[in-house]
């Protein structure tokens, strides 16, 4: 139903000229979605993303880092791995001390306009997968909306709620900490990866998907998935 909602509003406030011709990158990304909530998540592509950013405040802070990696025939793919850098508009301040970006190092990094355009194309009949996602979209969604003037309305996946639901349904405590990324790992016997690196992050969060969904067993439409 969330899905069908979300269609509607693309139809009912973006696409009709002249609202499309200014978000075109955004809009060929929502054609390319196709129905892929209907399919096996084996048969589909998934985009698995991190982000890290210079304040957990979406209205004080600015994207520095995006990583991703697809998923695709049930298997991570290595080669599609990319780690972006952004060129902030201000310093990261303090919060180089959690994912150890510095000023010096970002200076080289690319602009936002080419990290949404690569980030979309990326995107483009997959779905999003994060863990956590309501922090990583916040940013990603003021970048669509300051470049495209339109929200990204993408379809995601998010593993944190997964295993909050899993935790839910077999009466297990959810205790502080339990849904961090590497608490959720750890469940499953999958080894400590050093955390705040994009790219790191997002390779840790796909190979928690592929342990979860291995949990699950049998055939499961991406739109189960869906938050």
């Amino acid at each position: 139903m969330r899905q069908l909602r979300r269609f509607a509003y693309r139809l009912r406030h973006w696409l009709r000229p002249p609202a499309a011709a200014a978000l075109a990158p955004l809009l060929a990304c929502w054609r390319a979605e196709g129905n892929l909530a209907q399919l096996d998540w084996r048969r589909a592509e998934l985009l698995v993303v991190d982000a890290e950013m210079s304040s957990l405040q979406v209205a004080a802070g600015e994207l520095l880092s995006v990583g991703w990696v697809v998923i695709a025939g049930g298997e991570i793919q290595l080669h599609s791995a990319r780690h972006l850098l952004l060129k902030p508009e201000q310093g990261v301040g303090d919060s180089a001390t959690v994912h150890h970006l510095r000023d010096c190092e970002l200076e080289q990094g690319i602009e936002l306009e080419s990290l949404m355009q690569q980030f979309l194309q990326a995107a483009a009949g997959r779905a999003l997968v994060f863990h956590h996602a309501p922090l990583d979209l916040a940013f990603l969604d003021r970048s669509s909306r300051r470049l495209y003037g339109a929200p990204l309305l993408l379809p995601v996946i998010d593993t944190l709620q997964l295993e909050k639901r899993r935790l839910q349904r077999s009466h297990a405590p959810l205790v502080p900490n339990s849904l961090r990324l590497a608490s959720c790992r750890a469940r499953y016997n999958l080894p400590d990866y050093p955390a705040h690196n994009a790219l790191v992050d997002a390779l840790a969060t796909a190979e928690l998907l592929l342990a979860q969904l291995a949990h699950k067993g049998g055939a499961i439409r991406v739109g189960a998935l869906l938050g």
